[in-house]
């Protein structure tokens, strides 16, 4: 009995599934700071999560990636083998106000790259597993990664969310509503270049890198948003995370732009500490497209012989 192509059709374009069945990077259809950013829609960025400790309340960002996963930036966990102090909401919308939607988790565990020393000297991702999982909703869900070989080019408009400073040493006021920025790609060349205007503050864009923003400044991402996602939208629609705020000298000043991790370096680290994650694109994208082929020639020799 010949069976219908369309499943598998249909799962190859409309995205990669994580554990239970959630799909990943599209946030719900929902009615509807950082710097030179705007307050953004609740559940605009289900994937957001808010890292805080106990003692100093909100430290930095992060992006749910599966049920049991969080992603956020190693120098976010100074001491990643205490994670007694550590809380992570998920679904939240306002720093300060009334979250009808978030969930609280503890750390089970933070694992980094063995060869992290400091942001600047690059390998600055964190992989943080939840004591207790997440429950997929409308305001709660993950967000694709990419595989090796996805490309974020120069130019390509993404975003970067987050609850941190909206100028430097200046917090985010009131209720403090998630803020979200959008911000270009920039090439490391060009990258690099920038950061060598000024040769008394040397910067080395290493390969694990990927800069964001504009080289006049104005929009960036700043304190506080550390550990949270750069994300681009791909041309069908899906939100894969091209980047882990990182670091930047100061917040939104020219030739500064904002440095992330840049996770297409990271895929096997990711794979390793969480078997269980699926990537964007790679043997993903080339199965469904192999896929699709092989189904297109059955389904027209079957017609043909049809006839």
């Amino acid at each position: 009995m010949f069976r219908s192509p369309l499943p598998v059709v249909l799962w190859c374009v409309t995205g990669v599934l994580v554990s239970l069945g959630q799909e990943c990077g599209r946030p719900p259809v929902l009615e509807n700071r950082i710097v030179g950013g705007m307050d953004s829609s609740e559940g605009a960025w289900p994937w957001q999560v808010d890292v805080q400790t106990e003692t100093a309340g909100h430290v930095c960002g992060g992006s749910i990636i599966s049920e049991n996963w969080v992603l956020s930036a190693a120098h976010c966990f100074p001491n990643p083998s205490d994670v007694s102090r550590y809380i992570i909401y998920a679904g939240r919308h306002q720093l300060n106000g009334f979250n009808p939607h978030q969930t609280v988790h503890r750390v089970r565990q933070v694992v980094i790259p063995s060869g992290y020393v400091e942001p600047h000297q690059g390998q600055d991702v964190a992989l943080v597993q939840l004591s207790s999982p997440v429950t997929w909703s409308d305001y709660i869900r993950p967000v694709c990664l990419p595989s090796s070989d996805t490309l974020f080019p120069a130019g390509m408009p993404c975003y970067v969310t987050g609850w941190g400073n909206i100028r430097n040493d200046v917090p985010l006021q009131g209720i403090g509503t998630l803020q979200e920025v959008q911000v270009p790609i920039i090439s490391r060349h060009s990258c690099q270049d920038m950061y060598l205007v000024n040769p008394s503050e040397q910067v080395d864009i290493l390969y694990d890198m990927i800069c964001a923003g504009y080289q006049e400044g104005a929009k960036d991402s700043c304190q506080g948003d550390s550990g949270g996602p750069l994300v681009c939208q791909m041309v069908n629609g899906t939100w894969v995370q091209a980047g882990v705020v990182s670091f930047g000298l100061g917040c939104a000043e020219a030739n500064k732009p904002g440095v992330y991790a840049r996770l297409t370096s990271f895929s096997g680290f990711i794979r390793d500490t969480s078997p269980g994650i699926r990537l964007y694109g790679g043997a993903n994208a080339n199965c469904c497209g192999h896929t699709a082929l092989v189904v297109s020639v059955l389904a027209t020799a079957l017609v043909l012989l049809w006839r």
